[in-house]
């Protein structure tokens, strides 16, 4: 019987594979393939006998190339997003699809905050005035506050968790949207759980987004949405572009339907020269970096070789998008 075999098809442009990875596949007797793929031929020519099937950020794996891997029984997803995977034809066919969002959900979380409060004191502009030489009597000047107000969380996983409890001392409320989540949980959480997006929307003063793109998500933030808002509201934005519509954004920063945005995602990225929210003070931008730190590389790889390690060992892995599955392998809970 050939060994378990797991199969990176990407690398997501980091062109250095730490050392202590092929020597962990080694260690548990776990054939370790690498190779950078860019077409569904070159992902079969690698992967096509792998048992589990690992990537960074790659779209290459579609539902036609799940078909071609008959022993893939995981997918690993080195991140939190899951938009470029099949996850729904990888639930058909038994595989279990993982993925780290612990690898960089502090520093998602930082980012958040980050933007809401660059946003909130203005610090682009002011930074702007004083590199010009405009001192005090200058506008724009702060003209908010957030302690004793409400914040709106769209999602809550690993990210927003962290959001809520670092924000906590500011003595705000907050509010919670997440239909997967109970409100039993929320509530032992701390957060008071919301179960209509309208009511978060109209009731925050700050909403910071934090759901996976997925087909219920996509534009879940559109021009009804935004109207729902306060006018001194501000949108905080970490988790997918799409999750916003745009155009809709755009109008509303223009025309005062809302105060500000702090963005680190868009609709596409890079963001395009002619974008117009490049053009607007009351929009603060970031370009896709919330996930980065000093240590969420490495943790990416830790967590990863540790979910193929678990598929390996017959474990489910510490973190699964896709619960409800049927796994082709039986899978032992972990200790």
């Amino acid at each position: 019987m050939s060994r378990f075999t797991v199969a990176m098809i990407d690398l997501n442009g980091f062109p250095d594979i730490p050392e202590w990875v092929p020597e962990a596949f080694a260690q548990a007797g776990v054939e370790y393939l690498t190779r950078e793929c860019a077409t569904a031929g070159e992902v079969l020519g690698c992967a096509a006998g792998a048992d589990v099937v690992w990537v960074w950020g790659s779209r290459v794996v579609t539902p036609e190339v799940l078909a071609e891997l008959p022993r893939c029984g995981g997918l690993i997803r080195t991140g939190s997003g899951t938009d470029n995977l099949p996850v729904s034809a990888a639930t058909a066919r038994g595989i279990v699809v993982a993925n780290t969002p612990e690898a960089h959900s502090h520093a998602v979380a930082e980012q958040a905050i980050a933007l809401l409060f660059a946003c909130l004191r203005r610090i682009v502009p002011l930074d702007r005035a004083t590199r010009a030489g405009q001192w005090q009597t200058a506008r724009p000047w702060p003209n908010a506050h957030l302690y004793g107000q409400t914040v709106g969380l769209v999602g809550f996983g690993h990210a927003a968790r962290l959001v809520a409890r670092h924000l906590s001392g500011f003595d705000v409320d907050t509010l919670v949207y997440d239909p997967y989540v109970s409100a039993e949980a929320l509530t032992q959480a701390g957060v008071r759980a919301v179960s209509d997006l309208d009511d978060l929307l109209a009731a925050s003063d700050f909403v910071s987004l934090h759901c996976p793109l997925t087909s219920e998500t996509r534009h879940l933030i559109g021009e009804r949405e935004l109207r729902r808002m306060k006018p001194a509201a501000i949108l905080i934005n970490t988790s997918r572009g799409p999750v916003v519509d745009e155009p809709a954004l755009v109008r509303a920063l223009t025309e005062g339907w809302i105060a500000g945005a702090g963005l680190d995602v868009f609709e596409q990225e890079p963001i395009a020269p002619d974008n117009p929210l490049l053009g607007l003070d009351n929009a603060v931008l970031s370009p896709h970096v919330a996930g980065y730190s000093d240590e969420n590389l490495e943790l990416g790889w830790r967590l990863s070789v540790e979910a193929a390690l678990d598929f390996a060992a017959g474990r489910w892995p510490r973190s699964v998008v896709n619960r409800g599955v049927t796994p082709r392998w039986a899978l032992a809970a972990r200790q």
